[in-house]
Formats: structure tokens, C-alpha cells, sequence
């Protein structure tokens, strides 16, 4: 499609009230208007930054509404990009925990494997259940 989202997406964002039922032809087929495809466009690069659905919902009813303030549009944008962060915060500190282990690990043809024995232990290393 011209707006580089699959039917199955289209299909997904129309029922979720992203994007508005299409017409039809008479033979079944969906016929999408330059404003449609805008809109997929929209999604599509809102998706690709990561924003949830409901961001996504929100982001569109603000660029459809002229009269919107921008800093509304920001708060969502500063929202985001603090989930991120903390995202991004955790997955490091995976990363650090699982170089430890890798580290720790000889790799070779023995059977002891620090990795294994992490994973295996009853208490995980952060007190986590």
C-alpha cells in the first residue's frame, strides 16, 4: 500500500477507530482517499517511534483538531520519551547483568556454566519473585 502499512494493519487501525471504515467497490475492494493514506502515514510513523495505541489515538484527535494547543501535543511527546528512558534504563541494566554471567562463563567443553546456575538459583540476583 502507498502509505507502507499492511492490509492486516489497516484492517487492525480501522477497528480500532484509528482510521475510519473506507469505501468499497462494488466488487469488494477498499478504496482509500489521499486523506486516508495520510492518515496510515501518520500511524505508521507514530508506531515507528514507539507511541502505544492510545498515544497514537490521542496524537491523531490533536492533529485532526486545529484549534489544539501544542503543548498538549508535547506532553505526550515528553511522556513518551520519559517511558523510553526508563525503558532503556532497564534494558541496560540487563545487558550489565547478563555481560556479568557471559563473562563469568569459560565457554568451553565443561559442564559448570555460570549462566545456567543464575537462572537455575532460587533467589534472583535483584530479590526479584
Amino acid at each position: 500500500m502507498r502509505a507502507g502499512v499492511s492490509a492486516r494493519m489497516v484492517r487492525h487501525y480501522e477497528s480500532l477507530g484509528l482510521l475510519p471504515r473506507v469505501g468499497r467497490t462494488d466488487s469488494g475492494y477498499r478504496q482509500y482517499t489521499p486523506a486516508d493514506v495520510h492518515t496510515l502515514r501518520f500511524i505508521r510513523r507514530a508506531r515507528d517511534l514507539g507511541f502505544s495505541i492510545e498515544e497514537i489515538a490521542a496524537l491523531l484527535d490533536l492533529w485532526q483538531n486545529r484549534e489544539r494547543a501544542s503543548s498538549q501535543v508535547k506532553r505526550i511527546a515528553q511522556q513518551h520519551v520519559a517511558q523510553l528512558e526508563r525503558r532503556i534504563a532497564a534494558l541496560q541494566g540487563m545487558r550489565t547483568g547478563l555481560q556479568a554471567l557471559v563473562d563469568c562463563c569459560h565457554g568451553d567443553d565443561r559442564p559448570q556454566c555460570p549462566i545456567l546456575d543464575e537462572l537455575a538459583a532460587e533467589t534472583p540476583v535483584d530479590g526479584q519473585i
